[in-house]
């Protein structure tokens, strides 16, 4: 059996408002909370029992999933009573764990969507006698993330913080956060203080001689920190572009839960979900964007690439396009909101009143 490591405790800031009332791996992606994917693909790899390191809003995560046996998997939850980074939520779980020293334990970020063949991973892991690896992904840009060069059996050289000059991208691989560590490696960690495994934890066992292996998978990857972003993945989930076991329908141009209501004339594009008890009205036009649950679209809006957060209300004719609209927002009518503007739970925007893009 394998275990694994669930990191679910960050405050999900980048992605506000959507994470005020709601922790980040609890958002909706492709109709379900985005923690349900992940957790549906390492069963289906064969992992077992998984322990959630929980820390922000964290009282919502166990009423949801209970024990995991829906999933077919036992779920456990331990609780960071303060912010302990990557590495100190870690061991602060693992004394939940029941593996044996030297025994394989998977950990993920838990706000990365990813292809990753999970299987595949663990067994680099076995094979090259690693103590810890990870998987690498190959990004055009790696500017903005962590370098991580490997030689040519894949063996990690050096862990690079973001680079800033061209001379100093060495290679385009980046840690894509998700791990095996042998379980003897986690109880090394220190206890009790925030640590980071990213900047405490790999260097330091390179430092020490350690076996860190790297595999590169560049199947699907995304980092779903930015509203953007998250849109995207969802759409991509319902398209099948991302793989998920736990997509509630089948794939296509659109998802529509059971409980909705969409107008015959309404249409739906780009991997555009409607979530439970939502309402889309007459000659609604919605692309690559994802509706939450109880939010109702007035007749004939335009809006693409955007996120309607959980009981808002958006009115006739308004059109978004890359909006961010907090839970119970309310939009009147004939609005026009662009380039990324986000609005705040529970915030009122009379008819006729704004035509804002924050670019501009």
């Amino acid at each position: 059996m394998t275990e694994a490591i669930l990191l679910v405790g960050g405050k999900g800031t980048r992605l506000r408002p959507l994470t005020v009332h709601t922790p980040k791996p609890m958002v909706p992606a492709a109709g379900v909370p985005f923690l349900t994917h992940q957790l549906a693909r390492a069963r289906a790899a064969g992992v077992e029992h998984i322990v959630l390191a929980t820390s922000y809003l964290a009282e919502v995560f166990e009423p949801y999933f209970g024990d995991g046996s829906e999933l077919g998997l036992h779920l456990e939850y331990v609780t960071e009573q303060e912010p302990l980074g990557t590495g100190g939520a870690i061991r602060n779980v693992a004394s939940r764990l029941h593996s044996g020293p030297d025994d394989p334990v998977l950990i993920f970020n838990g706000d990365i969507l990813t292809g990753l063949d999970i299987a595949a991973l663990v067994d680099t892991h076995r094979t090259s006698g690693a103590e810890v690896s990870l998987h690498l992904t190959r990004v055009e840009d790696p500017r903005a993330f962590g370098l991580v060069p490997t030689d040519d059996t894949g063996r990690v050289t050096a862990f690079l913080e973001k680079p800033q000059t061209p001379e100093e991208i060495v290679t385009d691989q980046i840690n894509a956060g998700a791990y095996v560590f042998n379980r003897s490696v986690i109880d090394t960690i220190p206890a009790g203080r925030p640590v980071s495994v990213e900047r405490e934890t790999f260097p330091g066992l390179l430092a020490d001689g350690a076996h860190l292996q790297g595999m590169v998978d560049s199947t699907y990857w995304l980092d779903l920190g930015t509203p953007q972003a998250f849109v995207r993945g969802s759409a991509d989930l319902v398209l099948g572009r991302a793989p998920s076991p736990a997509v509630p329908g089948r794939r296509g141009d659109r998802l529509v839960l059971e409980t909705a209501e969409v107008a015959g004339d309404a249409k739906l594009t780009g991997g555009t979900v409607a979530g439970p008890r939502t309402v889309i009205g007459p000659g609604a036009r919605i692309d690559g964007s994802a509706v939450l649950e109880g939010a109702v679209i007035g007749e004939g809006a335009q809006i693409r690439d955007s996120l309607i957060g959980a009981g808002a209300h958006i009115g006739a004719r308004t059109v978004l396009d890359g909006a961010v609209i907090g839970d119970g927002a309310r939009i009147g009518a004939d609005n026009e909101l662009r380039g990324g503007i986000r609005i705040w739970c529970d915030a009122e925007i009379p008819a006729s009143s704004v035509r804002f893009s924050s670019d501009q």
